[in-house]
């Protein structure tokens, strides 16, 4: 038996479960499939036990998808962004710089959360939505693309003609595969370990990447845990370095990582397993096909720095939104899946080449190229235009939008 629906979603991790709800919000019909059902607990096997900070311009996209007023609840502000160069001889900081939402906006930063319970309010927000169908446990398998319609066959033998069909199945993408469109991957020889600690000196909504070599050791705010500040931590390093302090016994481990954020919230304990997540960059040589639109990690991969990769691909989903509520009859004509190109292609490859350039500096061994690197923070932070345009564009927002944001 055929089904008919606007929009086919292959995807349900945070990217496609956020365009599930957005979609169905709005009043389309929605069909979203993963081949692997959504975990939504933090002690379950599989649970994604990273981070995802919600910059200022991805809440609306959050609240119109009926989304936020469940989330809000479990956020973490982000008031400040903290650079710390601890490249000198010993892992101590050297030179401190903060980033104060307050010099641009009356609003912070952002807020963070697990991903695990991001999943979980998802869910939960798809089964209050009458016009979406999700359905875990089944996979994206091939797709005919015809002029009024694309027919999409399901991993388990179903088959859905769909107007629209949505790409967000990660960096290996099914439907980019379907459509032929290469895309280009830069490996660094880097891993990330995801993990959460608690710590003596309260992080005040500060969020701290430090620099030393290998990539940024990264502490984001979380709230409280059994009474005590809470961080979730993201620590890149190269492969083998990831390997060895993987398999430390866990008081190694916590002193170890607390050498590595130069103490700067005390003693780090750990309360979470460790998960090891691989670092690459990565970009598709077009975002969109005939009936068809890629985004989030089936569009642009980038390494966890300044909180760009999830709200990158919110601002995918507010633009290919605004074009497909223009054309309601039909969201997948040229119109749309042309235009969403346009629209995105150019800056993502901005931030991808961005991000690509902090990470390569954040790596940095040689101590003559970790001194650069502290030079350059310290003369962008000194002249105030600068650091605020830099802010400004962090969150990919205007003077005016980021004047007047408001939480």
């Amino acid at each position: 038996m055929r089904e008919t629906t606007d929009i086919l979603i292959s995807g349900g991790g945070v990217a496609g479960l956020t365009a599930a709800c957005a979609f169905g919000s709005a009043g389309f019909r929605v069909i979203c499939v993963d081949p692997a059902p959504p975990v939504t607990e933090v002690d379950a096997d599989g649970a994604d036990l990273r981070t995802t900070a919600f910059l200022q311009p991805s809440i609306p996209v959050l609240q119109a998808a009926g989304l936020w007023t469940r989330l809000e609840p479990h956020a973490a502000a982000l008031q400040v962004m903290r650079i710390i160069d601890a490249g000198g001889e010993t892992p101590e900081a050297r030179l401190v710089k903060d980033f104060d939402a307050a010099d641009i906006s009356d609003a912070p930063f952002g807020w963070n959360l697990p991903n695990w319970l991001l999943r979980r309010e998802m869910v939960a927000r798809l089964a209050e939505l009458p016009t979406v169908s999700f359905r875990p446990g089944t996979g994206f398998a091939r797709m005919l693309v015809r002029d009024a319609e694309a027919l999409v066959s399901l991993s388990d033998g179903a088959q859905v003609a769909a107007k629209l069909v949505i790409g967000a199945d990660g960096r290996n993408s099914p439907v980019r595969e379907a459509l032929g469109i290469p895309a280009k991957t830069t490996r660094y020889g880097q891993k990330a370990l995801a993990f959460a600690v608690t710590h003596d000196v309260p992080h005040n909504d500060v969020s701290t990447e430090v620099h030393r070599s290998g990539g940024p050791f990264t502490l984001v705010p979380l709230p409280d845990r059994d009474g005590r500040p809470a961080s979730a931590v993201v620590w890149m390093e190269s492969g083998p370095e990831v390997a060895r302090l993987a398999a430390l016994p866990v008081p190694e481990f916590e002193a170890e990582m607390t050498l590595r954020s130069s103490g700067i919230l005390g003693p780090l304990t750990l309360v979470s397993r460790r998960s090891v997540w691989p670092i690459v960059s990565q970009i598709a040589d077009c975002l969109s096909g005939p009936r068809t639109v890629l985004m989030a990690e089936a569009a642009h991969v980038v390494p966890p720095i300044g909180a760009q990769g999830l709200n990158m691909s919110l601002a995918d989903l507010a633009s290919l939104l605004d074009l497909a509520e223009q054309h309601r009859t039909d969201p997948g004509v040229p119109a749309v899946t042309d235009a969403f190109h346009r629209a995105r292609h150019l800056e993502v490859q901005a931030r991808v080449t961005g991000i690509d350039l902090l990470n390569r500096a954040s790596m940095a061994g040689a101590p003559v190229l970790r001194d650069l690197r502290a030079k350059a923070l310290d003369l962008l932070y000194s002249a105030r235009p600068v650091r605020q345009t830099l802010m400004r564009a962090g969150l990919g927002v205007g003077r005016k939008a980021a004047t007047s944001a408001r939480d």
